[in-house]
């Protein structure tokens, strides 16, 4: 299937991937036809999900059943009215019949707008308005389900309101509907053909402040997921990958299907109620996954349990994105498993744009190398190149003349009018890194998040990175305080480990450690402990809250 896309599939060095790996993307490019469909043409017993729960309750879909599954989902979609151009939200976790939908949609030409189960009706409506959304595919879940009527007089755009589980009065019966239908979909043709510049799919950001903005994608989005799910998970065809995400956020889109699937590999589902670290390792253990990506915060969850107690020898690559991974982890998870974490780092807006990949160690807390899909620079406040050592805002560069697979498109504003996402070519991330003479990036913070004390800029991660080092801390945020001599000083919000309990001499225990381990200036003069951190619905830290707290805006 690659061969399609890669006129190259394998390559000598990081430095010959970079130079000439070179994408295809068909010009009509459909990632329901092209790929799941090829697939099942191929070969209609390729596995392509192995699905379970905490209840007992398995599954395996082939290439072949989600085709025609697929099929049938897509006709009774277009039997209520769902065509080319008709936005649909689905709200489903972890639940098999995302794939199924998703792909439904993808068929149709009908963008797709994933969200989490955990929105509240508030949320739901705003997204509602936002996107001009017409359907709502959700799990039978009673707060889903509370949540979604609650908003339905302030949703106007909803037409229908489609439940996968069981029957409810109100909602249409998924299963029940497309057991109607045919298995046949015969592929568009003329204006309900899909474009590569059409839109396949809309994020809504987990932004740390104001209202999350609609990131769009075309239908060029799977194939940059190539490098993601190839060249940095090394996902393998026949094998279980396992990537731990709600399928409302766009890591699940980074490691739960396109990319995944385009390689051929078999996507592992534990669809849980909530994240329990024993109960994933119990998973990764029976099922013998082989490729295996999670955010930082699970794996030291996870590393909170008696990991030795696993067999976790099956797996062959593990990962890492969403946030930067602390040292600490990296060297005890290596220490129990004998497995480096390779970290990835991306946004929403995005597909992977830098990581540890397999021609080059990792090294602990660094974002890696640029993809070869990307131009990156670092720039610093005038604009210009920074040097290796040097500071910079991360920028993606030269998209005047070539625009990526599966960088967004713009952001779409409440007149549904995609903005350009480009400045004079040139798309600024605003997160801040620095580059090692190696050519290994190092993140800073975000732009607001960079603390400058008595002269010194200092990054939050490095500072977080000593804490967590301590026993007593299972989390932090670090943000900055005013303080009317320096300016701003360090200033650490903690979550204390079981057994630890706040007083003077332990806040003095820890600036000491900090002092310790890392640059003395940087030790946080303030430590306020806290039962949790604020976070967004994505789980991001909002650091702007915290420094709102402290008198910053």
């Amino acid at each position: 299937m690659l061969e399609r896309f890669l006129p190259r599939t394998e390559f000598n060095s990081y430095e010959d991937f970079k130079l000439n790996y070179k994408l295809t993307v068909p010009s009509r490019f459909n990632f329901g036809f092209d790929i799941v469909d090829a697939w099942a043409a191929c070969d209609p017993n390729k596995r392509a999900i192995v699905w379970c729960d905490d209840h007992g309750n398995e599954k395996t879909l082939t290439f072949e059943e989600i085709r025609r599954l697929s099929n049938q989902t897509a006709n009774f979609f277009k039997s209520i009215g769902i065509r080319k151009g008709t936005r649909v939200m689905l709200m489903l976790r972890r639940r098999w019949e995302y794939w199924i939908c998703a792909t439904a949609l993808h068929k149709l030409g009908a963008p797709l707008v994933p969200a989490t189960i955990q929105l509240t009706q508030k949320d739901v409506a705003y997204r509602c308005n936002a996107a001009m959304i017409e359907a709502l595919v959700c799990v039978d879940d009673p707060f889903v389900v509370s949540q979604v009527e609650g908003a339905a007089p302030y949703s106007p755009t909803v037409k229908n309101r489609i439940l996968v589980g069981e029957k409810r009065d109100g909602w249409l019966n998924f299963a029940e509907c497309i057991a109607q239908f045919s298995e046949e979909f015969p592929r568009p043709t003329g204006s309900e053909a899909t474009q590569l510049a059409d839109t396949m799919l809309i994020y809504f950001t987990s932004g740390t402040t104001g209202m999350p903005k609609m990131v769009n994608h075309n239908f060029a989005y799977p194939l940059g997921h190539i490098v993601t799910a190839k060249y940095w998970q090394m996902v393998q065809e026949d094998k279980l990958h396992m990537s731990v995400s709600d399928s409302g956020w766009a890591k699940f889109g980074w490691g739960k299907i396109y990319g995944q699937w385009i390689c051929g590999a078999v996507i592992f589902v534990y669809d849980m109620d909530k994240f329990v670290p024993k109960n994933l390792l119990e998973m990764l253990q029976k099922y013998r996954v082989t490729t295996f990506c999670a955010p930082p915060t699970m794996y030291r969850f996870m590393l909170q349990e008696d990991v030795s107690k696993y067999d976790l020898s099956s797996i062959e690559r593990c990962c890492d994105a969403g946030e930067p991974l602390n040292p600490e982890v990296f060297y005890r998870w290596k220490k129990l498993t004998g497995l480096d974490i390779a970290e990835g780092f991306g946004q929403s807006e995005s597909t992977v744009l830098l990581a540890n990949f397999q021609w080059f160690p990792p090294r602990p807390g660094s974002m890696g190398k640029p993809s070869p899909l990307y131009d990156i620079h670092l720039v610093d406040a005038d604009g210009k190149e920074c040097e290796d050592g040097q500071e910079g805002e991360i920028l993606i560069g030269n998209l005047h003349r070539f625009m990526p697979a599966g960088l967004f498109t713009g952001y779409m504003g409440d007149d549904c009018i995609v903005r350009d996402c480009a400045v004079d070519g040139d798309y600024n991330l605003r997160d801040v890194a620095w580059r090692d003479s190696d050519g290994y990036y190092w993140f800073v913070g975000r732009h607001d998040d960079v603390i400058k004390c008595s002269g010194y800029r200092i990054g939050p991660f490095e500072v977080e990175s000593a804490l967590v080092e301590h026993p007593a801390v299972v989390e932090c945020a670090i943000t900055a305080a005013p303080d009317p001599i320096r300016g701003q000083v360090v200033k650490a919000t903690v979550v204390l480990a079981e057994g630890y309990t706040p007083s003077d001499e332990l806040v003095k225990e820890l600036q000491t450690h900090v002092k310790r381990v890392t640059a003395p200036y940087k030790y946080p003069r303030i430590i306020e402990f806290v039962e949790e951190l604020p976070k967004t619905i994505g789980g991001k830290i909002k650091r702007a809250e915290i420094r709102k707290s402290s008198g910053i805006n």
